[in-house]
């Protein structure tokens, strides 16, 4: 697309974004458009819509706000494309979605700023996006979905669990990359999670989930799930992995279950001959939270290239914790655990001008963060982290 088309889809859309409740409006818009016109497509779609919408405005400003680089929307694009098999939908979806979005946005937008060159321009970026998802899920090989058996629970807090699975069959995904899962408990819910562990060939899988309160997935897994369930796994996204650069040193960042894709990394990264030096933070807010320091301690000693550094926000548990002893987390190869915010600790140590960077967590952190490391002199294009679920 020339610049002028980026401009006039990118002009429309912020100007939406713009209003007080915009996204929400524009997002309950297009899908009451969607389910009146196409009622058959109602069927794809969870009785609670909330996490929906929330995805969808995330995933078009995502896309639009890298229309002029393709080098990053268009595996973007593809890797939706693959996953979205899981649902079954064909070009006729597509197209249905494309123009439930295009009414969407010009009833909001008014006629006055939609013309009939800002209708040809959604028209050109619509079908750039469709096709690019179709042509990617058409060539795609692999299962739209693989069914996975759960063979172990064990609860490490009380909002926190670890789920292994056994899969119907190997999946292969890169370290640091996310998947979608659908629980038997909540049929068309999916959420996504990141691996604790690489691919193998054994079709084996770990899982860190923590109970969102609120939330209608998460403490149904936590707190429900049994060994036997089934759950389904969509394909494998997002731009986390091993970089191949083995001479650019590497900075992690990683709170909560946040540590799950960093860790798979690592552990991926200890079966090479060579690696660059990586520092990890792995934050919580409470020593408690830093569930993972076991395994951790284990790739810190064997591997001399990796630093671990604990944080957290306090230095106390809270009450509900019963203390198994651990709490000063004396672990060999870790360094002495440091208390404070997470993003401020790692920027006052410099600019890392001499890293890539990755960092995973909530939005909230991941942002903060962010925030922090480029005020301290880290160059944004150095910063990579998931932008979306």
């Amino acid at each position: 697309m020339d610049s002028r088309t980026v401009a006039l889809i990118r002009t429309t859309f912020k100007a939406v974004a713009a209003e007080e409740d915009g996204p929400a409006k524009l997002a309950s818009s297009f899908y009451a458009i969607l389910f009146t016109d196409y009622p058959a497509a109602r069927d794809f779609f969870p009785a609670a819509m909330d996490s929906q919408r929330d995805r969808l405005v995330k995933a078009i400003s995502y896309a639009l706000d890298r229309l002029e680089e393709p080098n990053k929307l268009l595996p973007f694009l593809a890797q939706l494309g693959r996953d979205h098999r899981k649902y079954g939908v064909q070009a006729a979806h597509y197209t249905a979605v494309a123009t439930s979005l295009k009414t969407a946005m010009r009833i909001f937008a008014g006629t006055e700023m939609w013309t009939d060159e800002v209708d040809r321009a959604w028209d050109e970026g619509l079908k750039v996006i469709g096709e690019t998802m179709i042509g990617a899920a058409e060539e795609e090989s692999t299962p739209p979905v693989w069914t996975g058996t759960v063979v172990e629970r064990r609860e490490v807090l009380r909002n926190l669990a670890v789920v292994r699975l056994q899969l119907s069959q190997p999946m292969q995904y890169a370290a640091g990359q996310y998947i979608s899962v659908q629980i038997p408990a909540r049929p068309r819910m999916w959420r996504y999670l990141s691996p604790a562990v690489p691919a193998n060939a054994n079709g084996e899988i770990e899982f860190h989930i923590r109970g969102v309160l609120g939330g209608w997935v998460s403490p149904a897994i936590v707190g429900h799930t049994d060994i036997g369930d089934q759950w389904l796994l969509g394909s494998p996204l997002g731009g986390l992995g091993v970089p191949r650069n083995v001479k650019r040193k590497m900075l992690m960042v990683g709170c909560g279950t946040g540590i799950a894709p960093l860790r798979a990394q690592l552990m991926a990264m200890a079966q090479r001959r060579v690696n660059p030096r990586v520092h990890l933070f792995v934050g919580g807010h409470h020593p408690c939270d830093l569930y993972d320091l076991e395994i951790l301690s284990q790739l810190a000693t064997a591997n001399k290239w990796l630093t671990v550094t604990p944080v957290t926000e306090s230095d106390e548990n809270p009450w509900w914790y019963l203390d198994s002893g651990e709490s000063e987390y004396t672990w060999p190869g870790l360094e002495t655990r440091m208390t404070g915010q997470i993003g401020k600790v790692v920027a006052s140590y410099g600019s890392w001008a001499d890293r890539d960077v990755q960092i995973v967590g909530s939005p909230s952190m991941v942002q903060t963060t962010k925030f922090r490391l480029m005020a301290a002199g880290t160059q944004t294009k150095n910063i990579r982290h998931d932008p979306l679920f």
